[in-house]
């Protein structure tokens, strides 16, 4: 198949691709009715952004829709914004832009494939099965020369899987090695077998954590699915709105994006909260995947003792484990969480730059901060809280 018989266009709504043809590249894993290794790529999760005001006009997520279609079938698609800012990345490029900037350069509008204010590894590169080669080519290649073409400084592509980092290195992309921290469910019957995995002086750390959590004078209760209620949301939407202040200055999702979860995504979702005196008073939203528990935002209007690690971590162990999920993802940054059980994992960006001086650059740049990634994950996976020939086994 070659690439001449392939057309490439951009489209500024999903819509305009429609739910079957998106979902058939995005997930098609989930045919069988099963859950997609991911939420964040369905077209569910990507519309309810776009419908909700939560990218879009005045978010600096500008939707432009890569699509490739051969004789009119779509085969590949992926979720690329411009992007006039570098907020709700989590890999973050600020230093770059500086760099760019104080050289004279302009490095805003740039293209941005990813899954907006979203930390989570998956495929970004969305190929229908049977046209992996030439549909993976096909969105690369069509992203650099809308890059080019359109004189903006440049491409990147976060949080993507090692595998497509192999494919667009060969294709002239540059990779970046980052880590956050993951747990890793060896099929623990309970969260007691966990616990037996760790020394004693974690294991005892950890038990008092949640024993004074749990003490903070109310329930905790884990909705899923039609268990979510609006009013729920209505106290999320409180939670969510003290953790944006505090974290970003302004939250990066609307109140109408948690009435689309509601209506849309709550299969999708894990929905930890706390309940005190007939009042909800903290919660934590997870997304579930085929394989993984995906923990997004936390937030509270009381604070007690150790319950954001509760509702956080260790409630999300427990529902990986009741569930049979291999792992959790806690989101970026927090080297707090190794203490807990999550050790170190690496994650991958893919960067494109117009300019050649400033490409090669990068590029030094790149090279010396995945030895250093390296580095920090061997040495923080020896400092984990694990029995020394439980790491040695893990490793």
């Amino acid at each position: 198949m070659n690439a001449q018989e392939i057309e490439i266009t951009v489209v500024p709504e999903l819509a305009q691709i429609g739910q079957e043809d998106w979902d058939a590249c995005a997930c098609p894993e989930a045919e069988d009715g099963g859950r997609p290794r991911d939420p964040f790529t369905t077209y569910r999760f990507l519309s309810a952004l776009e419908q909700s005001g939560s990218v879009g006009p005045g978010t600096g997520w500008q939707p432009q829709y890569l699509v490739a279609r051969i004789a009119g079938q779509v085969i590949a698609v992926a979720p690329m914004y411009a992007k006039s800012h570098s907020q709700g990345e989590y890999i973050f490029d600020h230093n770059w832009a500086h760099a760019y900037e104080r050289a004279g350069g302009r490095y805003y509008p740039k293209l941005q494939i990813a899954v907006p204010h979203t930390p989570a590894t998956g495929r970004r590169f969305l190929v229908r099965p049977g046209f992996e080669e030439a549909g993976t080519a096909a969105l690369v290649q069509g992203a650099v020369q809308l890059t080019d073409n359109n004189a903006l400084s440049s491409l990147h592509v976060t949080f993507c899987t090692e595998g497509e980092v192999a494919r667009a290195e060969e294709l002239g992309l540059m990779s970046r090695k980052s880590q956050q921290f993951h747990w890793h469910n060896r099929d623990y019957a309970d969260f007691d077998g966990f616990l037996a995995s760790l020394s004693s002086r974690k294991r005892k750390n950890i038990r008092k954590e949640r024993a004074q959590a749990q003490d903070f004078g109310g329930t905790i209760h884990t909705f899923t699915g039609d268990q979510i209620e609006p009013e729920h949301w209505d106290a999320f939407w409180q939670f969510y709105q003290d953790t944006g202040a505090r974290k970003w200055s302004s939250p990066y999702l609307t109140r109408d994006f948690f009435d689309h979860a509601q209506k849309s995504l709550r299969d999708d979702i894990a929905l930890v909260l706390a309940e005190r005196d007939g009042r909800w008073v903290a919660g934590a939203l997870n997304f579930i995947g085929r394989e993984t528990l995906f923990g997004r935002y936390w937030g509270c209007t009381e604070h007690h003792p150790f319950l954001h690690f509760e509702l956080c971590y260790y409630r999300a162990m427990d529902f990986a484990i009741a569930h049979g999920l291999a792992r959790v993802e806690a989101g970026a940054q927090g080297e707090h969480k190794l203490a807990r059980g999550y050790l170190p994992s690496p994650t991958w960006s893919l960067h494109w730059m117009r300019d050649p001086g400033f490409a090669a650059a990068v590029g030094e740049y790149l090279q010396a901060e995945r030895d250093a990634v390296d580095e920090e994950i061997s040495v923080l996976t020896d400092y984990g809280p694990f029995k020394k020939t439980t790491i040695e086994e893990q490793e």
